[in-house]
């Protein structure tokens, strides 16, 4: 469901505020340079409001160009800090000057109206005139004031003037790279109107060199003019360094959670700056001491945090380095931080890995190793490594250690810290703790009342009905014998209602499950939706598409992260004159913990495979004692991101991708509007790109998509074609994407999101769809043609039920369509476990792989936004049907949704980042031993590719790689000499 816009996010914004408007007048007018526009752009902004838009430009814009006051093009050359203005002339006290119109007129206005029209800060606007496309409107030059890889904040204050109340007005970047490639950035687009003054608020980030941009301002319908009180851009603010969501202060739960602020901040480790000498710490098997200022052949080097750092020399090891003892310090259910400051010393120039580890000694002696984090690091200068680890449980002992530089090479460590976050004291809440009273209504209608001018009646004696069915999320009907009887409807949000205000807390995931029913004689289906008002906001706690004389349950879940004056729950939704009945209504505090231990043991025994190595050769190579040490490298199942062709150009995303993600997905650049913007004019160089860059680093690739049934995704020029010339404008799309890419791409979404349209079904008949499949699996016979669509997982929507959704491909497949895997977009919010996997265990059935291909979640703070993630991505990985995971968006100003990116625009991993890294790490095995009197080693671990390194007592090591397949029974490995 969501589109990327070529790199680039729309953001709305959030508010549309009155502005005041101070007088003063006078007139003046200026055109564009060269207006010379092509075509329209049908790019500039997405009406559909989906949380994608169409970004790359349809037809060719006429460029524009920043022009000096009597209209001649001007390139500036100023080069920018923090301090200087990206725009110039921001309020337009200079007239004109530095702005151009684009393909239309600018004219400079102190009131417009009769003077109801007014600036809001200086003492002129602008209007943009004589528009004849939607992109024209006031642009500006800003080529050499931006830097790239820099994240920017655009806010300007627009209204429109004409023959509309209100239209989109959008802030959009274009920019063109030193070979010629445009690229249009959607930055902002709010709703104007014709009353007020409103904000528009958004950001980018330019990920290559641009040699030249501009900013502009477009979007209204032709014929309605743009008018701009000021544009401002500047360098986007840092966000403040987040925190957890204290819920100590919520009365009801200090019981129930872990005190968090004990834990703040605190760092585990003792003597962390080495300030007493390396008390509190030992040396593994090498050589350790402290250095205070400079010593000899270490001259030049000081301490960066203290006064001292360690010293650690004589490493015959790579794992040889120094450790502490944390078994007291540490608890179970905790995330904690690490945070080291290391460099190396040695004859050696080139960098080495340092890795942070922790060792956990059982009770019956078995040793496991967690991985922490690593730093690359040289002699140069002291580096940070960052890292994450969490434990499901406590055993005999933890030992933290830093190792990892080759033998030879010396460690040096200036300081260590290891702090905790307790992050799941908001879900530490009783079951039976339950949001409403009287849910069963065994109390009457105790704690209940009408919402509006509606009548409530409690019935008894339920009717026996048949299993519920399409819209259902269950196929049994209430067990309480007590329901509610709405009657005298006159509103569709009129029903029975209860107020919760002093039942919510804070920052606490609710699970929402009512059971529902219309009046008979109705005719249907209808929507019936548990809502909550929240202050003056409407939040959806899940619905169904309820026919007549069935029960279905409504699930869906629900979190308030801002203290509300009042809240209410009310089921609503049938038309006026429909009565509604409701039963066994409850609210609960989600326990993820709880849930958690049962997925882990889910996935051990999904994920992992029991493995005997057995070791033939000669007694010398493979004594009976020799050490193994057996490290998993990768874990084979897949778990990818969305990428676009400018991501590339951006070597901190690149790195981050190809060390964290398997699988690749493209944005817009494989869509048919981005192929095909103009009919017949083809851009394939940007998907060729992207393929070439997953090959070059051994990521596989899903195909996104083929076609797109949602109407507002589609291109003007395949609108407005008649019925024969869509087929052949299909059959064409159909063999120039598939030959052309034949055997590349391993999946195919082939007709997106066919639950919420139905374009080419309209167009063209019943049976496209299928054709569109048989067609495709003719031209690429090796690749798995999916289904995808969204809002499947969460009981939202009665439009993409599991139920609906397993009917449409059941459809499909009759018509012979090959289908061959599920897709579940899953741009999900407060995630509930118990209801993904309800979803995910009532598509199993279909016996088709599923996978997860556009997951993201969204929460401002970023300690939630973690939680979030982690719960879906435990119930995908502990899930037998799920074979695959996407990530939709990770970097910041490249996602879909505000507030679900893992890193944001300069780099740094935030705590959902932190989280979904923590999590890839639990999912490798690793295991030590020694060479047993049968000559083999046996362990269980997760599939995926190993190392195992055999050290013998006289010192000798050898190291051999091997793969863990997917299987039942044990794999024996034979590791020969």
């Amino acid at each position: 469901m969501c589109l990327t816009a070529f790199c680039l996010r729309l953001r709305r914004s959030s508010s549309s505020s009155k502005l005041q408007s101070p007088p003063n007048p006078i007139e003046t007018e200026k055109v564009a340079a060269d207006p010379l526009p092509s075509g329209s752009s049908g790019k500039s902004c997405d009406a559909s409001g989906s949380q994608e838009t169409q970004k790359e430009a349809a037809d060719p814009q006429p460029s524009g160009s920043s022009c000096n006051a009597s209209g001649s093009q001007e390139m500036n050359t100023c080069v920018s800090n923090d301090e200087a203005k990206v725009v110039q002339n921001t309020h337009f006290d200079d007239g004109l000057n530095n702005w151009c119109g684009r393909g239309c007129k600018i004219l400079l206005h102190s009131s417009l109206r009769d003077g109801r029209i007014l600036p809001v800060e200086g003492k002129y606007f602008v209007s943009a005139t004589e528009r004849s496309q939607t992109w024209n409107g006031i642009e500006q030059e800003i080529t050499r004031r931006i830097t790239r890889k820099l994240a920017y904040e655009v806010i300007a204050v627009v209204r429109i003037c004409g023959n509309t109340i209100n239209a989109d007005v959008c802030a959009t970047l274009w920019m063109q790279s030193p070979n010629g490639r445009e690229q249009y950035i959607g930055i902002a687009k709010t709703q104007a109107s014709e009353t007020e003054w409103v904000e528009l608020q958004g950001k980018f980030l330019v990920n290559g060199v641009a040699s030249r941009a501009i900013l502009y301002i477009e979007g209204p319908p032709p014929g309605v003019d743009i008018l701009v009180d000021s544009i401002v851009v500047r360098r986007a603010k840092k966000a403040s360094n987040p925190v957890p969501p204290n819920v100590e202060d919520l009365e009801g739960f200090k019981d129930n959670v872990v005190d968090s602020k004990k834990f703040l901040n605190t760092n585990i480790v003792l003597n962390h700056d080495f300030a007493r000498g390396l008390q509190s710490w030992s040396v593994n098997h090498c050589t350790g001491s402290t250095v205070s200022g400079e010593s000899g052949s270490l001259k030049g080097v000081t301490a960066k945090t203290g006064t001292n750092y360690a010293f650690i020399t004589n490493r015959r090891e790579s794992w040889q380095g120094l450790e502490q003892d944390i078994t007291s310090k540490v608890s179970s259910g905790i995330t904690y931080n690490v945070s080291a400051i290391v460099r190396i010393s040695g004859a050696k120039e080139e960098p080495a890995e340092v890795i942070a580890t922790l060792k956990l000694e059982h009770p019956d002696s078995q040793l496991n190793y967690i991985f922490v984090g690593r730093a690359l690091v040289s002699k140069e200068r002291w580096e940070k490594l960052e890292g994450t680890f969490s434990l499901a449980s406590i055993p005999k002992r933890v030992i933290f250690y830093l190792e990892g530089p080759p033998p030879g090479v010396d460690l040096l460590i200036d300081s260590v810290i290891v702090s905790c976050f307790n992050m799941e004291h908001h879900e530490h809440v009783s079951e039976e703790d339950s949001v409403i009273r009287n849910s069963s209504f065994n109390n009457g209608l105790n704690w209940w009342s009408p919402l509006g001018s509606c009548k409530l009646n409690i019935c008894t004696d339920l009717q026996e009905s048949s299993p519920s069915g399409n819209g259902a999320l269950c196929h049994i009907q209430p067990l309480s014998r007590h329901h509610i009887l709405t009657t005298n409807r006159q509103e569709t949000w009129m029903g029975p209602s209860q107020i919760i205000t002093d039942r919510i807390k804070l920052y606490v995931t609710y699970q929402v499950s009512a059971w529902v029913r219309i009046g008979s004689g109705t005719s249907g289906p209808h929507n019936v939706n548990v809502a909550l008002g929240v202050d003056n906001q409407w939040i959806n706690g899940g619905q169904v598409e309820a026919s007549d004389d069935k029960w279905y349950k409504i699930r869906g879940s629900f979190r308030i992260e801002k203290k509300p004056s009042k809240v209410i729950v009310y089921v609503q939704g049938p038309p006026p004159g429909v009565d509604l009945l409701l039963s066994e209504m409850q609210i609960l505090p989600v326990n993820r913990k709880a849930r958690y231990k049962i997925l882990k043991e889910k996935a051990d025994k999904l994920r992992k495979r029991d493995v005997v190595l057995k070791f033939s050769g000669s007694q010398d190579k493979y004594p009976l004692g020799a050490s193994l040490k057996i490290r998993q490298i990768d874990n084979s199942f897949p778990i990818g991101a969305c990428i676009n062709r400018s991501n590339i150009e951006n070597e901190e995303f690149v790195d981050f991708f190809v060390k964290n993600f398997n699988w690749a997905v493209f944005g817009n650049e494989l869509k048919w509007y981005h192929t095909e913007p103009q009919r017949g004019k083809f851009n394939y160089k940007d998907a060729d790109e992207l393929l070439h860059f997953c090959q070059k680093h051994g990521k596989q690739t899903r195909g996104h998509c083929i076609f797109w049934e949602v109407e507002d995704a589609v291109q003007l020029w395949l609108k407005s074609l008649n019925n024969n010339e869509l087929m052949i404008s299909v059959q064409n799309r159909l063999r120039g994407l598939l030959t052309r890419y034949r055997g590349k791409f391993r999946h195919y979404d082939v007709n997106n999101e066919m639950l919420h349209g139905s374009f080419y079904q309209d167009r063209l008949g019943k049976d496209i769809r299928a054709y569109m499949f048989r067609e495709s699996h003719q031209l690429d016979p090796s690749t798995v043609l999916f289904v995808n669509d969204y809002n499947v997982e969460d009981g939202c929507d009665p439009k993409s039920t599991p139920e609906r959704y397993i009917d449409h491909i059941l459809e499909l497949q009759e018509q012979g369509a090959p289908i061959g895997g599920i897709g579940i977009q899953c741009h999900i919010s407060n995630p509930v476990g118990e209801i993904i996997c309800d979803s995910l265990d009532k598509l199993a059935v279909l016996g088709l792989p599923i996978w997860l291909t556009e997951l993201d979640v969204s929460a401002e703070n970023e300690y939630i936004r973690a939680d979030d993630l982690e719960v879906v991505l435990r119930e995908a990985f502990a899930h037998p049907a799920v074979e695959g995971v996407m990530l939709w968006s990770f970097w910041e100003l490249f996602t879909c949704r505000d507030h679900s990116y893992l890193v944001d625009a300069q780099g740094n991993i935030n705590e959902a980042g932190r989280r979904f890294l923590a999590l890839k790490q639990e999912w490798l095995s690793h295991a030590d031993g020694n060479i047993g009197t049968s000559v083999e080693f046996r362990f269980r671990g997760y599939h995926g590719t190993y190392t195992v390194e055999i050290t013998t007592d006289s010192g000798s090591m050898s190291t051999r790689s091997f793969t863990v397949d997917k299987g039942n029974s044990p794999l024996v490995l034979i590791i020969n000499s």
